[in-house]
């Protein structure tokens, strides 16, 4: 079963989490990413709090800006620095256990930055079509499609993006999603449930959400803002030395699987699987296969095992 939990966290911020499985088992959370929610990892909450290995205490936050979660007006509250403080501290509260990450495409972003910042937090990381953020830094450098593919991101940086986004029912929100086919036919997972679900999500403000692209250099240079062109990255806040699975839908077209060429220079410990028919949204379109690809790979994973008769 799958309920709400409001999580204070030391420094200030709370963030609304739905959680599912018995505390004291080992802990996984699950991070969302935009235009997304909490709401989008419930099957594989319920798939892992009562896997066969014994099942996870699990945990998906509504990231800080979304839903019920605190919310700073300050765009400098969406930096790196603060998205990576509350993970920690949301995975500390839980469990002094390193714990299993999972996250999709800015979730991923924060989990890549936590992983590379705070190993010891953690003894698995399981990313879904997120760029590792070498990767990304070279593909807006020097591709041309890559700069193409997220040109979206100087839209969403606009003063006047909550307004537009919000218009007509949210028309251009429901567009990111599709624009993108599902093997089983366009867009199939987005039914008027779960429309109704982005909807309560949506309608408690917008302006987080889109904070964390305007905290972000991370963007596709255009005239008068340098953007990704102004950024260097040293290796060392690149590697990560953590147990790595990572999962991409290789029909995204906001992120090309250029962005998987040369992974594993940064992530010595990573196993990779492409899924062909797959677009960014494959939490939605094929959470049975994720959910499967996880449970193998845990599997071969003695570090990420839940202890019999836990």
């Amino acid at each position: 079963m799958i309920t709400e939990q409001r999580v204070p966290l030391p420094h200030g911020i709370d963030l609304q989490c739905r959680v599912a499985g018995k505390p004291g088992r080992p802990l996984m959370v699950f991070l969302h990413g935009f235009p997304e929610a909490a709401f989008v990892w419930d099957e594989m909450l319920s798939h892992f709090s009562q896997s066969e290995q014994g099942g996870f205490f699990c945990v998906a936050p509504h990231m800080r800006g979304y839903g019920d979660s605190s919310a700073p007006p300050e765009v400098s509250a969406y930096r790196a620095k603060h998205l990576v403080q509350d993970i920690a501290a949301l995975a500390q509260s839980f469990s002094a256990e390193p714990c299993v990450l999972v996250a999709h495409d800015w979730g991923g972003a924060v989990a890549w930055n936590l992983a590379n910042q705070l190993p010891s937090l953690l003894k698995g990381l399981v990313i879904v079509n997120s760029p590792h953020p070498g990767t990304f830094l070279r593909e807006l450098q020097s591709s041309p499609e890559q700069q193409s593919s997220s040109a979206y991101m100087n839209f969403l940086i606009r003063p006047d993006a909550e307004h537009l986004l919000a218009e007509d029912d949210y028309r251009r929100l429901w567009a990111f999603f599709t624009n993108m086919g599902a093997a089983d036919g366009p867009h199939a997972w987005l039914t008027e449930a779960v429309k109704q679900q982005y909807r309560q999500v949506w309608g408690k403000g917008l302006t987080g959400a889109l904070n964390y692209y305007r905290a972000s250099p991370l963007r596709p240079p255009r005239d008068g803002d340098a953007a990704a062109n102004a950024i260097q990255l040293p290796l060392e806040m690149l590697q990560v030395h953590v147990p790595t699975l990572v999962i991409w839908g290789m029909q995204d077209i906001a992120l090309p699987p250029g962005l998987i060429d040369g992974l594993d220079a940064y992530v010595p410990d990573l196993t990779l699987h492409r899924i062909e028919e797959g677009t960014h949204w494959l939490v939605h379109e094929q959470p049975t296969r994720v959910a499967q690809l996880m449970q193998d790979w845990l599997a071969r994973k003695p570090m990420a095992r839940p202890p019999a008769g836990s």
